[in-house]
């Protein structure tokens, strides 16, 4: 006889894994489309949609099609959309981005004009797509980019959008201080209500190629200077620190995947919400395995989404939003195990805190 038949086992923990319902039941993570932001480009003077070769299923939009697509994520219950706005002509300082009737601020209008307050309007408040070096700011007569003059130019661009109707705006440029200067900008302006969405974590990073493309930059050289050094975690709590202290309404790390262990830190770090961008490189390596038939597609991106919310964040941006919230419906529809999530706890805090919610299921 073996040991197992002469000693029952007390604990077997595949009971807890026997059915979808017993598995959804004591799930630690989950993944709702309300926890989900849908990243959208529109571009000036097209015609028609224009595909981003290095991001297979998205587009350049038009104002017409970002229109429908706001609509489609509010029907599938998206939290927002983050509008990237991308102009036909640019400049060294990048004037379109404090055009009133420049392309993002349109978009912006469009898109609240669509959507209400069924789904929020969140806009990038950044120069890079304006500018004709491509860097995040404005730049000094010898080339660097100039940190106070820049913000000061968020500043106005975050009033613009508030003007428009964004109900969340999101500073990227990772300039020192511009949190503080946009929540006073705002405050100054009447928009006590709009919300930050602070860029507080966003590392210089290898993944972005795709983005690049799908706003047309015009960036040579890189952003080290002012984007974080992907060595360092105890620099991004200190960035965190200083935009909640700003008045940052939500923080975000960027990238995702390659810095889940900082989008934990984070999460521990802070009480306030936590939003974690799952960026277009990230999409590409998984589209373009997908594509070679060397791993299952749904199933990755499910499994990509997932690992970015057991990290510790609360919102995840990512290109696949729209798509997987349809699949979630579509089971929801089909009477698969997804019960709603009733999302009340702080953003997790140690690896073995449970949180309520569904299995995802491929």
């Amino acid at each position: 006889m073996n040991n197992l038949s002469e000693r029952p086992l007390r604990h077997r923990p595949r009971r807890l894994r026997t059915t979808p319902a017993m598995r959804a039941m004591v799930a630690e993570t989950s993944l709702a489309p309300r926890q989900l932001v849908l990243p959208a480009f529109v571009a000036e003077g097209l015609a028609e949609p224009r595909p981003i070769s290095s991001m297979p299923g998205v587009v350049q939009h038009t104002m017409d099609t970002l229109r429908k697509a706001a609509v489609q994520a509010a029907g599938a219950g998206l939290a927002g959309v983050m509008l990237f706005g991308i102009p036909e002509h640019k400049d060294a300082r990048g004037s379109g981005a404090l055009d009133p009737d420049g392309i993002l601020t349109q978009a912006i209008r469009a898109v609240r004009s669509e959507v209400g307050d069924d789904c929020l309007v969140m806009s990038d408040v950044c120069l890079d797509e304006f500018t004709d070096h491509g860097h995040c700011g404005v730049l000094t007569s010898t080339g660097a980019v100039d940190n106070d003059a820049t913000v000061a130019l968020y500043a106005e661009m975050a009033v613009l959008h508030a003007e428009a109707g964004a109900h969340v705006v999101a500073p990227s440029g990772m300039m020192d201080g511009q949190v503080g200067a946009i929540r006073d900008a705002l405050d100054a302006a009447g928009a006590v209500d709009t919300t930050i969405l602070a860029y507080a974590v966003k590392y210089a990073s290898a993944f972005y190629g795709p983005f690049r493309e799908a706003v047309d930059s015009s960036l040579t050289g890189d952003r080290k200077t002012y984007q974080q050094d992907g060595a360092n975690v105890g620099e991004a709590l200190r960035e965190v620190a200083l935009d909640v202290a700003q008045g940052a309404d939500i923080v975000m790390v960027k990238p995702a995947l390659a810095y889940l262990d900082v989008v934990r830190a984070v999460a521990a770090a802070v009480d306030v919400p936590v939003a974690a961008y799952n960026i277009s490189g990230e999409y590409a390596m998984v589209e373009a395995a997908a594509a070679h038939g060397w791993i299952s597609r749904e199933p990755a991106i499910d499994e990509v989404l997932t690992s970015i919310r057991r990290a510790g964040a609360d919102i995840v941006l990512s290109y696949w939003a729209q798509e997987w919230a349809d699949r979630y419906t579509l089971r929801q529809a089909q009477g698969a195990w997804v019960p709603s999530r009733r999302h009340s706890e702080p953003p997790l805090t140690s690896p073995g805190q449970r949180a309520e919610g569904p299995e995802v299921q491929p």
